[in-house]
């Protein structure tokens, strides 16, 4: 799930649906897109990327045209997709994370090490934030794959991430039903939101706003939520 830039929703229903939400978070309409897609992240206005996997290919949907416009050919299969002003930044299986430009072409390649597969990332300040769900741990690393930090303090499921313009990391932590804010040096959190809503595991935030949203794994429940100070 990401928050465009004009405020508006995307959500994926993972391998079934791409849906547009109005930014209050009511249903627009579903995309035109063919099934078989994980991740999703905003290139320009009128421009999206989305992972799949099991095709490895990251697809380029104009939204304004409701049509596909370039098809980047992978050699592993691509799940977290992130992007910057002039590359993306792509999760493969559990051992890469690669930073390409839009054309497809190989500009960095980070190797890591983690249990899962990587499945949520994030592309922040000449960064990459991911998370590893079944190692219970959120790290940080620069573009050439220095560790800056690690964070597994109370942390049991991490899925969705996503930061503020500050540098903050949400992170949608899924078994312990929370949002925990983690500082941009990975030294200090705070539990953001706890509301017993169940399995939270999508979480973005509306750009230079201080409110975001979140939804669980079944894409039923869809809430907002207020940033709160300190």
């Amino acid at each position: 799930m990401i928050c465009l830039m004009d405020g508006r929703l995307i959500m994926i229903e993972v391998f079934n649906k791409v849906i547009l939400r109005t930014p209050d978070g009511k249903k627009q309409k579903d995309l035109p897109i063919q099934g078989g897609f994980f991740g999703v992240t905003q290139i320009n206005q009128n421009t999206i990327a989305i992972t799949y996997p099991y095709e490895t290919a990251i697809k380029i949907f104009n939204m304004k045209n409701e049509t596909v416009t370039k098809v980047i050919r992978l050699d592993k299969e691509c799940w977290g997709l992130s992007s910057s002003d002039d590359s993306l930044v792509v999760g493969l299986n559990k051992d890469e994370i690669r930073i390409i430009d839009f054309e497809g072409n190989k500009l960095k390649s980070i190797r890591v090490t983690i249990e899962s597969l990587l499945m949520n990332l994030v592309y922040c300040n000449d960064r990459v934030i991911y998370g590893d769900m079944e190692g219970k741990a959120v790290y940080c690393v620069d573009e050439l794959g220095t560790q800056i930090w690690q964070y597994t303090q109370d942390l049991s499921r991490p899925c969705g991430l996503c930061t503020d313009t500050y540098g903050n990391i949400f992170v949608a932590d899924r078994n312990s039903h929370r949002i925990i804010v983690i500082s941009k040096d990975g030294k200090e959190s705070k539990v953001q939101h706890s509301d017993g809503r169940e399995y939270p595991i999508f979480i973005c935030l509306k750009q230079n706003k201080s409110s975001g949203f979140i939804c669980d794994e079944e894409n039923k429940d869809l809430a907002k939520f207020n940033l709160s100070s300190g």
